[in-house]
């Protein structure tokens, strides 16, 4: 499975451009700024239906245009399969598979798989338990159909349960009837969402730590425990204990979506139980956390390679200026050892990325982006 061609009309700072990609290495190159970045946005908005970089589609509509276009052709399993995503200002996005919409959205996602590295991947060490339950949702909405339709119908349910929160605290009085018709789908689809994700991680951890082991020489050891409150066997007696709270604050207080993953790296004398893993954040070096997040990535690659029998494309956004030499020559070891389906890498430097795939036997292509 590879992207063949890609067009691309009003798309962020692209106009109307067009482009006929290698099935193995594409290496696109331009100073910063002139949009290569969002030319590997376009590859991952044509996989997943949505941006890797804005939350809201109609950011990626060129400045005063009134619509976007992003067309491309995939090769499946040796059949050429064109895919169109178009959005109208004010209008629904309409995604398309050989001119036929798509019933739902959530059918495409998985069909094309795509993992990304970008520079702000050690965000999910550093940053907030949101952004590390949006990238294994993320990895489970490719792999799993079942439970991206649970994780919308969730969403859906939650939303619609906080707005008649806010309603009962506006009119001063709470209507339990009424909260038990979203109580019950919210903690059942919870249950299923909760139980599938512990045991991805169960799935993913021998995975990642193999790249890590890779990555790191086999420095220290690394794991990743799932937090949830729905573990708990007394979860949904608690949740409903809880609602004169939810109506105080005007919001669901509990739930899946309060759900993180700690991510725990080497060991050390933590209490009298004697040595145990701590927290990446508060111990790990910047290489230790860009090693975890790479091998992250890694472990995605490998769990979508096994569940949908092909290589997902691989998105390198400018990780040649995030990683020092040693983590380079890992990754160009591995592509030379063909470990890797069609990878796109941006650089501004293009004599430095020349240099490091001039002894890599895969095919490389250059593509210069100009700014505007």
């Amino acid at each position: 499975m590879y992207l063949e061609k890609l067009s691309l009309t009003n798309f962020k700072n692209y106009e109307d451009s067009r482009y006929v990609f290698g099935q193995q290495v594409n290496v696109i190159v331009g100073p910063n700024g002139s949009g290569k970045t969002n030319l590997l946005d376009a590859v991952y908005f044509l996989a997943l239906s949505k941006s890797a970089f804005q939350s809201q589609d109609a950011l990626s509509i060129q400045h005063d245009a009134d619509y976007f276009i992003i067309d491309g052709v995939f090769d499946e399993q040796n059949r050429s399969v064109q895919i169109t995503i178009s959005l109208q200002r004010g209008q629904r996005k309409v995604l398309m598979a050989d001119k036929k919409p798509y019933d739902r959205l959530s059918d495409h996602i998985g069909r094309f798989p795509v993992v990304l590295m970008a520079p702000n991947d050690t965000d999910l060490v550093r940053e907030h338990s949101e952004d590390r339950r949006h990238f294994f949702d993320g990895v489970l909405s490719q792999l799993d159909s079942d439970y991206l339709r649970n994780y919308l119908m969730y969403q859906q349910v939650l939303k619609q349960r906080n707005s008649v929160l806010k309603l009962f605290a506006e009119r001063n009085q709470v209507d339990n009837d009424l909260l038990d018709t979203y109580d019950e789908p919210l903690l059942d689809l919870g249950q299923k969402i909760h139980d599938r994700r512990k045991q991805f991680v169960d799935e993913f951890l021998p995975d990642f730590r193999k790249h890590y082991a890779y990555l790191s020489d086999g420095r220290e050891s690394v794991t990743i425990v799932y937090e949830s409150e729905v573990s708990n066997p007394n979860f949904a007696d608690e949740f409903r204990h809880f609602r004169r709270r939810d109506t105080v604050l005007q919001r669901t207080t509990m739930g899946i979506h309060k759900d993180d993953y700690a991510f725990l790296i080497g060991e050390r004398e933590v209490g009298p139980d004697g040595p145990a893993p701590v927290p990446l954040k508060k111990f790990g070096s910047q290489g230790q956390q860009k090693t975890f997040v790479i091998g992250l990535k890694l472990a995605q690659f490998d769990q979508l390679q096994a569940a949908k029998g092909v290589k997902p494309i691989l998105l390198l956004d400018d990780i040649f200026d995030k990683l020092d030499d040693r983590r380079i020559g890992k990754l160009i070891k591995q592509m030379d050892e063909g470990a890797f389906g069609q990878l796109f890498i941006t650089d501004a430097r293009p004599e430095r990325t020349r240099e490091l795939l001039e002894n890599v036997k895969a095919d490389v292509r250059f593509f210069e982006i100009a700014r505007d």
